[in-house]
């Protein structure tokens, strides 16, 4: 993969232990598990940020109060009435 650059990380104790005890498991190298998780961070921040639904709530008093204890059966009738559904 190209050249190599040495470089120093700062890990906390634990996570350093789990890293290495996972290589060991893995027969892998903790080096390999810090680059392999450093291209899953690249490639997912490359894809931008995830979707977000807009928040399209309003303001208002709810259903009408006859509707409050109404079954779904017949809110969807009243939503879609007089449009052929």
């Amino acid at each position: 993969m190209g050249t190599h650059m040495k470089t120093t990380i700062d890990l906390a104790d634990a996570l350093l232990d789990e890293a290495r005890r996972l290589a060991r498991r893995e027969g892998t190298t903790v080096r390999a598990l810090v680059e392999q998780g450093l291209r899953q961070v690249i490639a997912q921040k490359r894809r931008g940020p995830r979707f977000r639904l807009r928040d399209a709530s309003f303001t208002g008093d709810g259903l009408r109060p006859e509707l409050a204890t109404a079954a779904w059966d017949r809110l969807r009738e009243l939503a879609y009435e007089g449009r052929g559904g």
